[in-house]
């Protein structure tokens, strides 16, 4: 996909410290990358939501999501496929230091309620 990129942009994300550029990635290389990048920029719905879940700041490359709540929450913005937006965003998210990640999605334990109750109705 790198190759898509104009060769100015590409050359400068290279030589950026603080971007890496890699090929895919299977599900569990990609689990593990993002519990140790500090952002994740992503079109993906999935790796919005992990994201989240590890406690990651989400630069999304679309105009709109399925998880507004992160969104709304301040942990991710909305910024498309235009450069301009995409390092305003960056810049922002960098910039900001008060981010919450509170149990918009639940506590985690919905397998263990599910199983609970279905051990008291048996």
């Amino acid at each position: 996909m790198a190759e898509l990129l104009p060769d100015s942009l590409l050359e400068a994300l290279k030589n950026n410290p603080n971007m890496h550029l890699i090929e895919p990635a299977g599900f569990l290389d990609m689990i593990s990358l993002e519990s140790r990048c500090s952002m994740v920029i992503t079109d993906s719905g999935g790796v919005q939501k992990e994201a989240y879940f590890f406690q990651k700041p989400c630069l999304i490359l679309r105009e709109q999501t399925e998880w507004v709540e992160i969104v709304e929450n301040g942990n991710a913005l909305l910024v498309g496929a235009q450069q301009q937006r995409l390092v305003e965003g960056y810049q922002a998210l960098r910039a900001k230091k008060d981010y919450t990640f509170p149990p918009l999605f639940g506590d985690g334990r919905a397998a263990e309620a599910i199983c609970r109750l279905m051990l008291e109705n048996l």
